[in-house]
């Protein structure tokens, strides 16, 4: 089984993505399963998981309609804020829906670059702990020393970075980020995304080859039990189209990796990590 564990949809009318603009171009339109499903079916992939777009709990609330609407829909990872006394009561109902699968705060779009450590997130994190309930990490290099903050705080936390802590691409590895991603990964119970990695990079120019080095260093850190493939439509439009990003993902882990190694990073571990009933 094919699992593409990172896209999005989102419907314009709704109003509620702050971020999404004209200026965004090709992404300021509505992207919805219809336009999603052929993709997938060309490419093989089987179902999907949809990850929240907008700091709202009516947006999670849209997209696990979409979930019990459309069968490729394993699950959503939707939105809650973790920085609010009534988390835990909103975190309760959405549990009770099966589609409900993970957590993403918009930790890029914060501010406060240590908000993951702010007391009353980190008390509302320990209610993920304990329930042993992912979280995704929506992060720039700039935040995994807080990261590790948080794992060293927690180190059981099940989570996922997602788009590898999107590195600079254009400009190459750098040491900071394999330092700090080497030093995350060995928390046994953290993931990681190769996932919106065109998008760190040059949008016109990307060459494979540009990717490489990270790859490499994933592989080496993560190891193939705990990578796992994203595609990041439509937000990849920016910089390529579908098939670009799943033949990047072949070209940089098939050849280091046995078929049965490969089946876990294009399936097999996001059905485990988001513990899908499937």
């Amino acid at each position: 089984m094919k699992i593409d564990s990172h896209h999005h949809f989102w419907k314009l009318s709704r109003q509620d993505y702050g971020w999404l603009t004209e200026e965004q171009g090709i992404l300021f339109q509505d992207y919805l399963p219809d336009d999603l499903q052929p993709i997938l079916k060309k490419h093989q992939i089987d179902r999907t998981i949809v990850v929240q777009a907008a700091p709202t709990l009516a947006e999670t609330a849209y997209l696990l309609e979409l979930y019990h609407q459309n069968e490729f829909i394993a699950g959503v990872v939707g939105w809650i804020n973790l920085d609010s006394d009534s988390f835990g009561e909103k975190y309760q109902q959405l549990r009770e829906n099966k589609g409900f699968v993970g957590i993403r705060p918009m930790l890029q779009d914060i501010e406060d670059d240590r908000w993951l450590l702010r007391p009353r997130v980190m008390e509302n994190i320990e209610k993920l702990l304990h329930d042993d309930f992912p979280l995704d990490l929506l992060i720039y290099p700039r935040h995994l020393p807080i990261v590790l903050e948080l794992l060293e705080e927690f180190p059981k936390l099940r989570c996922v970075i997602n788009h590898a802590a999107k590195p600079d691409i254009t400009n190459g590895i750098s040491n900071f980020w394999e330092n700090h991603i080497s030093g995350i990964s060995r928390f046994e119970n953290v993931m990681c995304k190769i996932s919106g990695l065109i998008t760190e990079a040059d949008h016109r120019n990307w060459k494979q080859k540009d990717f490489i080095p990270f790859g490499e260093h994933l592989l080496k850190a993560f190891g193939p039990n705990r990578l796992m493939f994203g595609s990041d439509w439509p937000v990849c439009l920016l910089a390529g189209d579908y098939g670009d990003v799943y033949e990047l993902f072949g070209n940089l882990v098939s050849e280091h990796v046995t078929k049965d190694e490969f089946a876990k990073m294009i399936g097999n571990n996001a059905k485990n990590f988001y513990k899908l009933n499937l």
